[in-house]
Protein backbone atom coordinates (compact mmCIF):
# COMPACT_ATOMS: atom_id res chain seq x y z
CA UNK A 1 0.00 0.00 0.00
CA UNK A 2 1.22 3.50 -0.84
CA UNK A 3 2.00 5.57 2.25
CA UNK A 4 1.28 9.29 2.49
CA UNK A 5 4.95 10.24 2.09
CA UNK A 6 5.12 8.23 -1.15
CA UNK A 7 2.12 9.87 -2.78
CA UNK A 8 2.09 12.23 -5.78
CA UNK A 9 5.02 10.61 -7.61
CA UNK A 10 4.81 8.96 -11.00
CA UNK A 11 4.49 5.23 -10.83
CA UNK A 12 7.41 4.66 -13.24
CA UNK A 13 9.74 6.67 -10.99
CA UNK A 14 8.44 4.83 -7.93
CA UNK A 15 9.05 1.41 -9.48
CA UNK A 16 12.50 2.37 -10.73
CA UNK A 17 13.42 3.45 -7.20
CA UNK A 18 12.11 0.39 -5.35
CA UNK A 19 13.09 -2.21 -7.98
CA UNK A 20 16.81 -1.58 -7.80
CA UNK A 21 18.75 -3.59 -10.35
CA UNK A 22 15.79 -4.00 -12.72
CA UNK A 23 16.43 -2.47 -16.16
CA UNK A 24 14.28 0.57 -16.90
CA UNK A 25 13.15 -1.09 -20.13
CA UNK A 26 11.67 -3.95 -18.10
CA UNK A 27 9.83 -1.54 -15.78
CA UNK A 28 8.23 0.19 -18.75
CA UNK A 29 7.38 -3.14 -20.38
CA UNK A 30 5.42 -4.43 -17.37
CA UNK A 31 3.60 -1.10 -17.18
CA UNK A 32 2.81 -1.15 -20.91
CA UNK A 33 1.54 -4.73 -20.82
CA UNK A 34 -0.69 -4.12 -17.79
CA UNK A 35 1.18 -6.44 -15.42
CA UNK A 36 1.32 -3.64 -12.86
CA UNK A 37 -2.07 -2.88 -11.34
CA UNK A 38 -3.19 -0.05 -9.07
CA UNK A 39 -6.40 -0.77 -7.18
CA UNK A 40 -6.94 -3.67 -9.63
CA UNK A 41 -6.77 -1.34 -12.65
CA UNK A 42 -4.21 -0.90 -15.40
CA UNK A 43 -2.33 2.41 -15.34
CA UNK A 44 0.26 3.95 -17.63
CA UNK A 45 3.71 5.22 -16.71
CA UNK A 46 2.46 8.76 -16.00
CA UNK A 47 -0.03 7.72 -13.29
CA UNK A 48 0.59 9.59 -10.02
CA UNK A 49 0.29 7.53 -6.87
CA UNK A 50 -2.17 8.49 -4.14
CA UNK A 51 -2.01 7.59 -0.46
CA UNK A 52 -3.77 4.28 0.12
CA UNK A 53 -3.28 2.97 -3.43
CA UNK A 54 -2.93 -0.82 -3.56
CA UNK A 55 -0.18 -1.93 -5.96
CA UNK A 56 0.21 -5.33 -7.57
CA UNK A 57 3.64 -5.89 -9.07
CA UNK A 58 4.45 -9.14 -10.91
CA UNK A 59 7.37 -11.29 -9.72
CA UNK A 60 10.56 -9.77 -11.05
CA UNK A 61 13.78 -11.70 -11.29
CA UNK A 62 16.77 -9.44 -10.73
CA UNK A 63 19.95 -10.61 -12.38
CA UNK A 64 22.95 -10.34 -10.11
CA UNK A 65 25.21 -7.55 -11.27
CA UNK A 66 28.80 -8.36 -11.99
CA UNK A 67 29.85 -5.00 -10.61
CA UNK A 68 27.75 -2.85 -8.31
CA UNK A 69 28.63 0.86 -8.29
CA UNK A 70 30.85 1.60 -5.31
CA UNK A 71 31.55 4.62 -3.15
CA UNK A 72 34.97 4.80 -4.79
CA UNK A 73 33.38 5.00 -8.26
CA UNK A 74 30.96 7.68 -7.05
CA UNK A 75 33.78 9.71 -5.56
CA UNK A 76 35.39 9.95 -9.00
CA UNK A 77 32.34 11.78 -10.37
CA UNK A 78 32.77 15.48 -9.69
CA UNK A 79 29.37 17.08 -9.15
CA UNK A 80 29.82 20.78 -8.27
CA UNK A 81 27.24 21.86 -5.66
CA UNK A 82 26.14 25.48 -6.14
CA UNK A 83 23.64 25.58 -3.28
CA UNK A 84 22.40 23.33 -0.51
CA UNK A 85 19.92 23.72 2.33
CA UNK A 86 17.66 21.42 4.35
CA UNK A 87 15.26 20.87 1.44
CA UNK A 88 17.26 20.81 -1.78
CA UNK A 89 20.60 20.67 -3.58
CA UNK A 90 21.42 22.61 -6.74
CA UNK A 91 24.29 21.19 -8.78
CA UNK A 92 26.09 22.24 -11.97
CA UNK A 93 25.96 18.98 -13.92
CA UNK A 94 28.92 18.38 -16.25
CA UNK A 95 28.31 17.39 -19.86
CA UNK A 96 28.71 13.66 -20.48
CA UNK A 97 27.34 12.61 -17.08
CA UNK A 98 23.86 11.06 -17.05
CA UNK A 99 21.38 12.23 -14.42
CA UNK A 100 20.56 8.60 -13.53
CA UNK A 101 21.81 5.12 -14.32
CA UNK A 102 20.31 2.92 -17.02
CA UNK A 103 20.79 2.16 -20.72
CA UNK A 104 24.36 1.00 -20.18
CA UNK A 105 25.15 3.66 -17.55
CA UNK A 106 25.61 2.17 -14.08
CA UNK A 107 26.13 5.44 -12.26
CA UNK A 108 24.45 8.81 -12.83
CA UNK A 109 24.30 12.01 -10.81
CA UNK A 110 21.59 10.79 -8.44
CA UNK A 111 23.25 7.42 -7.75
CA UNK A 112 26.62 9.11 -7.20
CA UNK A 113 25.13 11.61 -4.74
CA UNK A 114 23.40 8.84 -2.80
CA UNK A 115 26.68 6.94 -2.50
CA UNK A 116 28.62 10.08 -1.61
CA UNK A 117 26.02 11.03 1.04
CA UNK A 118 24.91 7.79 2.77
CA UNK A 119 23.22 9.73 5.58
CA UNK A 120 20.78 11.31 3.11
CA UNK A 121 17.88 8.87 2.80
CA UNK A 122 15.56 10.62 0.32
CA UNK A 123 17.56 12.22 -2.47
CA UNK A 124 15.43 12.42 -5.64
CA UNK A 125 15.74 14.18 -8.99
CA UNK A 126 13.25 17.02 -9.40
CA UNK A 127 13.76 17.24 -13.18
CA UNK A 128 16.18 15.90 -15.78
CA UNK A 129 18.82 17.06 -18.23
CA UNK A 130 20.09 15.22 -21.29
CA UNK A 131 23.41 13.49 -20.73
CA UNK A 132 25.15 15.86 -23.17
CA UNK A 133 23.64 19.00 -21.58
CA UNK A 134 25.49 20.75 -18.78
CA UNK A 135 24.16 23.09 -16.14
CA UNK A 136 21.66 23.50 -13.34
CA UNK A 137 20.05 20.36 -11.93
CA UNK A 138 17.79 20.27 -8.87
CA UNK A 139 17.66 17.47 -6.29
CA UNK A 140 15.12 17.26 -3.47
CA UNK A 141 16.22 16.02 -0.03
CA UNK A 142 12.79 14.89 1.20
CA UNK A 143 9.50 13.55 -0.14
CA UNK A 144 7.75 16.72 1.05
CA UNK A 145 10.16 18.95 -0.86
CA UNK A 146 9.84 16.75 -3.95
CA UNK A 147 6.02 16.92 -3.94
CA UNK A 148 5.99 20.69 -3.57
CA UNK A 149 8.59 21.22 -6.29
CA UNK A 150 6.73 18.89 -8.67
CA UNK A 151 3.54 20.82 -7.98
CA UNK A 152 5.36 24.08 -8.76
CA UNK A 153 6.56 22.53 -12.03
CA UNK A 154 3.01 21.53 -12.97
CA UNK A 155 1.74 25.00 -12.07
CA UNK A 156 4.30 26.66 -14.35
CA UNK A 157 6.17 28.34 -11.49
CA UNK A 158 9.60 27.25 -12.68
CA UNK A 159 11.62 29.53 -14.96
CA UNK A 160 14.27 27.46 -16.80
CA UNK A 161 16.57 29.17 -19.28
CA UNK A 162 19.23 27.59 -21.46
CA UNK A 163 22.01 28.85 -23.70
CA UNK A 164 22.41 27.14 -27.08
CA UNK A 165 24.69 27.84 -30.02
CA UNK A 166 22.59 27.44 -33.18
CA UNK A 167 23.96 27.23 -36.71
CA UNK A 168 22.55 30.05 -38.79
CA UNK A 169 21.35 33.59 -38.27
CA UNK A 170 18.37 34.27 -36.00
CA UNK A 171 16.00 36.76 -37.57
CA UNK A 172 13.62 38.88 -35.56
CA UNK A 173 13.46 39.32 -31.82
CA UNK A 174 11.99 37.16 -29.11
CA UNK A 175 9.75 34.45 -30.53
CA UNK A 176 7.70 31.59 -29.09
CA UNK A 177 7.97 28.32 -30.99
CA UNK A 178 4.99 26.06 -30.35
CA UNK A 179 5.46 22.97 -32.53
CA UNK A 180 4.00 19.85 -30.88
CA UNK A 181 6.45 17.00 -30.32
CA UNK A 182 6.06 13.23 -30.56
CA UNK A 183 8.38 10.55 -29.16
CA UNK A 184 9.22 7.52 -31.27
CA UNK A 185 11.79 4.73 -31.49
CA UNK A 186 14.09 4.73 -34.52
CA UNK A 187 14.92 1.67 -36.61
CA UNK A 188 18.09 1.10 -34.58
CA UNK A 189 16.19 1.26 -31.27
CA UNK A 190 17.09 4.83 -30.29
CA UNK A 191 14.52 7.06 -28.61
CA UNK A 192 13.92 10.13 -30.76
CA UNK A 193 11.54 13.09 -30.92
CA UNK A 194 10.01 14.76 -33.97
CA UNK A 195 7.69 17.66 -34.72
CA UNK A 196 4.19 16.24 -35.15
CA UNK A 197 0.83 18.07 -34.97
CA UNK A 198 -0.56 15.00 -33.16
CA UNK A 199 2.19 15.12 -30.52
CA UNK A 200 2.31 16.75 -27.09
CA UNK A 201 2.14 20.50 -26.66
CA UNK A 202 5.63 22.04 -26.55
CA UNK A 203 6.48 25.74 -26.27
CA UNK A 204 9.90 27.40 -26.18
CA UNK A 205 10.65 31.13 -26.06
CA UNK A 206 13.78 31.92 -28.07
CA UNK A 207 15.75 35.17 -28.19
CA UNK A 208 19.14 36.12 -29.57
CA UNK A 209 21.95 36.74 -27.07
CA UNK A 210 24.78 37.40 -29.53
CA UNK A 211 25.40 36.76 -33.22
CA UNK A 212 28.65 35.59 -34.76
CA UNK A 213 29.41 34.90 -38.42
CA UNK A 214 27.18 31.97 -39.31
CA UNK A 215 26.11 31.36 -35.70
CA UNK A 216 23.57 32.57 -33.13
CA UNK A 217 23.98 32.23 -29.37
CA UNK A 218 20.39 31.72 -28.26
CA UNK A 219 18.55 32.01 -24.98
CA UNK A 220 15.81 29.38 -24.71
CA UNK A 221 13.14 29.60 -22.01
CA UNK A 222 11.05 26.47 -21.53
CA UNK A 223 7.31 26.89 -21.12
CA UNK A 224 6.88 23.10 -21.28
CA UNK A 225 9.38 20.37 -20.48
CA UNK A 226 9.32 17.84 -23.32
CA UNK A 227 12.18 15.48 -24.11
CA UNK A 228 14.80 17.13 -26.39
CA UNK A 229 12.48 20.12 -26.77
CA UNK A 230 15.05 22.84 -27.45
CA UNK A 231 17.11 20.60 -29.72
CA UNK A 232 14.17 19.55 -31.89
CA UNK A 233 12.60 23.00 -32.09
CA UNK A 234 15.86 24.60 -33.28
CA UNK A 235 16.59 21.77 -35.72
CA UNK A 236 13.07 22.11 -37.14
CA UNK A 237 13.74 25.82 -37.71
CA UNK A 238 16.84 24.88 -39.73
CA UNK A 239 19.20 26.04 -36.96
CA UNK A 240 20.58 22.88 -35.34
CA UNK A 241 22.62 23.11 -32.15
CA UNK A 242 26.38 22.84 -32.54
CA UNK A 243 27.56 19.36 -31.62
CA UNK A 244 24.09 17.80 -31.42
CA UNK A 245 24.64 14.16 -32.34
CA UNK A 246 20.94 13.33 -32.72
CA UNK A 247 19.33 16.24 -34.55
CA UNK A 248 22.33 18.27 -35.73
CA UNK A 249 24.39 18.61 -38.89
CA UNK A 250 26.71 15.60 -38.63
CA UNK A 251 29.26 16.79 -41.21
CA UNK A 252 29.43 20.17 -39.47
CA UNK A 253 29.82 18.46 -36.09
CA UNK A 254 32.89 16.60 -37.35
CA UNK A 255 34.44 19.89 -38.41
CA UNK A 256 33.57 21.48 -35.05
CA UNK A 257 35.24 18.57 -33.25
CA UNK A 258 38.43 19.27 -35.20
CA UNK A 259 38.14 22.89 -34.03
CA UNK A 260 37.87 21.76 -30.39
CA UNK A 261 34.12 21.50 -29.76
CA UNK A 262 33.57 17.84 -28.87
CA UNK A 263 30.26 18.18 -27.03
CA UNK A 264 26.83 19.69 -27.62
CA UNK A 265 26.61 23.43 -27.06
CA UNK A 266 23.58 23.40 -24.75
CA UNK A 267 23.76 24.62 -21.15
CA UNK A 268 21.10 25.04 -18.44
CA UNK A 269 22.15 28.53 -17.34
CA UNK A 270 19.35 29.95 -15.16
CA UNK A 271 16.75 28.47 -12.83
CA UNK A 272 14.21 30.12 -10.55
CA UNK A 273 11.31 28.63 -8.57
CA UNK A 274 9.45 28.95 -5.25
CA UNK A 275 11.42 27.40 -2.41
CA UNK A 276 9.52 24.34 -1.12
CA UNK A 277 9.78 25.41 2.52
CA UNK A 278 9.38 29.19 2.42
CA UNK A 279 7.56 29.81 -0.88
CA UNK A 280 10.01 32.62 -1.64
CA UNK A 281 11.39 32.74 -5.18
CA UNK A 282 15.00 31.56 -5.36
CA UNK A 283 17.26 32.06 -8.37
CA UNK A 284 20.41 30.29 -9.49
CA UNK A 285 22.86 30.74 -12.34
CA UNK A 286 25.59 28.54 -13.82
CA UNK A 287 28.10 30.24 -16.13
CA UNK A 288 29.01 28.69 -19.47
CA UNK A 289 31.67 26.00 -19.08
CA UNK A 290 35.12 27.18 -20.17
CA UNK A 291 35.17 24.90 -23.24
CA UNK A 292 31.94 26.47 -24.55
CA UNK A 293 32.94 30.02 -23.71
CA UNK A 294 36.34 29.62 -25.37
CA UNK A 295 34.84 28.11 -28.50
CA UNK A 296 32.25 30.87 -28.82
CA UNK A 297 34.88 33.56 -28.33
CA UNK A 298 36.93 31.97 -31.11
CA UNK A 299 34.15 32.43 -33.66
CA UNK A 300 34.56 35.38 -36.07
CA UNK A 301 32.55 38.45 -35.13
CA UNK A 302 30.07 39.96 -37.56
CA UNK A 303 31.47 42.56 -39.91
CA UNK A 304 30.61 46.13 -38.95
Amino acid sequence: MVEADQADQRIDNYLIRICKGVPRSHIYRILRTGEVRVNSRRVDATYRLAAGDQLRIPPIRIAERSSTPSVAQAARIDIPVLHEDSALIVVDKPSGVAVHGGSGVSLGVIEALRLQRPAEQSLELVHRLDRETSGLLLIAKSRTALRRLHQALRDGQFDKRYLALAHGRWKGGERTVGHALRKYVSANGERRVSVDPQGQEARTVFSLVEARAGWSLMSARLLTGRTHQIRVHLAHLGMPIAGDDKYGDFALNRELARQGLKRMFLHAAELSFPHPLTGDTVQFQAPLPEVLRSFFNSLPKLAA
